[in-house]
């Protein structure tokens, strides 16, 4: 292949990332997906490709529909073990983050609402939300009519504004003060003052650790408290599961306000919070080894100052 081809993928590589990991939630496949893009693209008659971009983003769409649809990803998705992969803001991947809809697109409250989705809904709502795409463009991308793209959008922004929580963007500083709020009711046993910080309809969703076959929820501000509670209790087993006695950091991961627990500069798990109103509407806590790759090699070059919680 050409120089000149090569640059060409090269400049689109992190849309295409960006993309991919919108479509599938995982860093690791969206990786594969822009990989097996390029090797079709190193393949193609490119003299015939009258736009680079266009063709490419529907290679890597319909690569990342074909994982979606495959018996193996519907098995695992369906079985309730799948969460998103968290990502370090800052993190190429998480782009682009220019309006609120682009944003809001890759927070993990709306990555794992699109989990519901058809693979095809999915896609439209990607393609339109975070990348602009006009249905006509879309409707050439998925080889669908206009009018069925028009309709995957109606059902997807349905679907997902029906089950939002009422977390959405927050002031950073603010947001920053009701998770510090939260951590320190959290860890103290002052469980009136953790109700108090959750929205009456607050939601949190745990992988168990990284040990449950299936994904954990609650519902509730008192099964929530006493989840988050439970969670939050140092012991002796833990920090033997952990590796030895963790230290949480604040940080932002996937555009939202997160504890990250760290064990010798390893990230050994994460939670991801919502926040509206003053208030926490959604977690997310995940801790399975290989959800968490990307974002622990990010954070060996972050400088995650001072931790909020040291020894625990």
């Amino acid at each position: 292949m050409d120089s000149t081809a090569v640059d060409q993928f090269e400049a689109g590589r992190g849309r295409l990332a960006s993309l991919a990991y919108r479509l599938l939630g995982s860093a690791a496949d969206a990786e594969d997906a822009v990989q097996d893009t390029f090797l079709r693209w190193q393949a193609a008659d490119r003299e015939r490709i009258d736009v680079p971009e266009a063709w490419l983003t529907k290679v890597a769409t319909n690569l990342c529909l074909d994982r979606l649809r495959s018996a193996q990803a519907r098995h695992e998705r369906s079985a309730g073990a799948w969460l998103p992969e968290p990502l370090l803001d800052g993190d190429p991947m998480l782009g682009p983050a220019d309006t609120f809809e682009q944003r809001e697109s890759v927070t993990l409250a709306v990555l794992t609402l699109l989990e519901r989705l058809s693979p095809a809904e999915r896609a439209v709502y990607v393609l339109r939300e975070a990348f602009s795409y006009s249905h006509a463009e879309i409707a050439a991308i998925l080889d669908i009519t206009e009018s069925a793209s028009q309709q995957h959008a109606h059902r997807a922004r349905t679907r997902v504004a029906a089950e939002r929580r009422s977390g959405g963007a927050a002031d950073p500083a603010s947001a920053r003060r009701v998770v510090e709020e939260f951590l320190a009711a959290a860890t103290s046993g002052r469980t009136d003052r953790l109700v108090a910080l959750l929205t009456d309809d607050v939601t949190a969703v745990s992988d168990g650790a990284g040990l449950a076959r299936r994904l954990l929820r609650y519902r509730s501000r008192e099964r929530v408290a006493s989840f988050v509670r439970a969670g939050f209790k140092a012991t002796p087993a833990k920090r033997r599961l952990a590796g030895g006695s963790l230290a949480m950091h604040l940080a932002w991961v996937n555009g939202t306000p997160a504890v990250v627990a760290v064990v010798g500069g390893r990230v050994v798990g994460a939670v991801a919070f919502e926040v509206g109103d003053g208030k926490v509407a959604s977690l997310y806590g995940i801790a399975a080894t290989d959800r968490l790759a990307r974002l622990d090699e990010a954070w060996q070059r972050h400088d995650p100052g001072v931790p909020v919680i040291d020894g625990w």
